[in-house]
């Protein structure tokens, strides 16, 4: 496959979220919430980060500002459409102005889905796709807790389909996030396989979005800082939590790749790995470190040159050099996958989204290929 020049790829870029970055900036929530003229807030943070005490510190923050606050709590990681039209309809008699989403990427995708459902109602369904919100969205405020998604600078939720169990995606440009705040300190009460699992899932979007057929120039830029700043902070954030400065790099490389990802999508590693969460419960992290190095691999056929961008060596060799050092399975026999589910598992891979998008044409058969090489 021949490359195009950078230039030749058109794009529309519209920065859409203010960024707020640095330790201790936490504590200005409820003055931006007052900016962007909050009176009646939703918070969405999932039941470990109130227990961390990060939902009950924003809740203080917002009402110090004489907002009124309610709290949605009742959903868990990969949230469904459920879940997400639970929280709406438990919002909707409050006439809520502002939502403030607290947590990793299931706390920030079940707010964006619980904005359709309060700003153009109707079920999570009516949204599947891209831009089906007719009315304007509210605004939300993202308070990431961990260095992996970058979820805060997209505009879809990932949810899974509660009629089918399928990972549906619902986006719209209306409804991306105002204020993004970024404060390394909420990342240090993160369990270290999370925050391994989260850095790793954050270094793979770096990775794929600067080979996938959707690449520009401008989302080049992002896949390249978010590499620069993961790679170098990854292993002294894994063997060293307190490091502050390089849980910033990372929480800062991981919102890069969210704006690259929103800018260029995904590829075959994370259409591998989704079938491995669904099925089999991996960790997301822990999904993509299984299948990484393998797609790397399998696409240098035709996107060596992009690769030996990010590391002049062996990139697939590094890529599983840092998850191990993570402690993050290697090969999908350490993740406890059987042999005998793989062809099943590379029919799933084929109708995942991302896959198409990959430089390499993607179906059931590469799959396949991938994942053997991978077991």
């Amino acid at each position: 496959m021949q490359y195009p020049e950078p230039y030749v790829t058109s794009f529309d870029f519209r920065p859409r979220t203010r960024v707020v970055f640095g330790a201790g900036e936490f504590a200005r929530l409820g003055e931006i919430a007052r900016e962007l003229g909050g009176t009646r807030c939703l918070v969405v943070a999932d039941p470990g980060i109130v227990k961390a005490g990060y939902a009950p510190e924003a809740v203080r923050s917002l009402k110090a500002r004489r907002m009124t606050v309610h709290e949605f709590h009742e959903f868990e990681p990969n949230p469904t459409s459920a879940m997400a039209e639970a929280g709406g309809a438990y919002a909707t008699p409050f006439g809520i102005d502002l939502i403030v989403a607290v947590g990793g990427g299931s706390s920030l995708d079940c707010a964006k889905a619980v904005n359709f459902l309060l700003s153009n109602g109707g079920k999570m369904r009516d949204y599947w796709g891209y831009g089906k919100a007719s009315r304007p969205m509210l605004p939300m405020i993202a308070v990431p807790t961990t260095a992996g998604t970058g979820s805060e600078a997209q505009t879809s939720a990932t949810l899974i389909d509660s009629e089918t169990g399928a990972r549906m995606s619902c986006g719209d440009g209306k409804g991306s996030f105002r204020v993004a705040i970024l404060d390394p300190k909420l990342t240090a009460s993160q369990p270290a396989a999370l925050a391994a699992a989260a850095g790793y899932d954050a270094l793979s979007h770096a990775v794929e979005t600067l080979v996938t057929t959707r690449h520009t120039a401008l989302s080049e830029c992002f896949s390249r800082s978010a590499w620069r700043l993961i790679s170098s902070a990854f292993e002294r954030m894994v063997r060293n939590p307190e490091d502050l400065e390089a849980r910033g790099a990372m929480l800062l490389g991981a919102h890069f790749g969210g704006l690259a990802i929103e800018n260029s999508n995904l590829g075959a590693a994370h259409a591998c790995a989704f079938p491995l969460i669904d099925k089999f419960g991996l960790a997301h992290g822990a999904a993509v470190a299984t299948v990484l190095a393998q797609v790397v691999d399998w696409n240098s056929e035709v996107a060596r040159e992009r690769y030996s961008e990010l590391f002049d060596g062996d990139l697939p060799g590094r890529l599983r050099e840092l998850a191990e050092m993570a402690g993050l399975p290697v090969n999908l026999r350490d993740a406890g996958i059987p042999e005998e589910a793989l062809p099943r598992l590379a029919e799933e891979a084929a109708k995942q989204w991302t896959g198409k998008f990959n430089p390499q044409p993607f179906h059931a058969a590469a799959a396949l290929e991938i994942y053997r090489s991978a077991y």
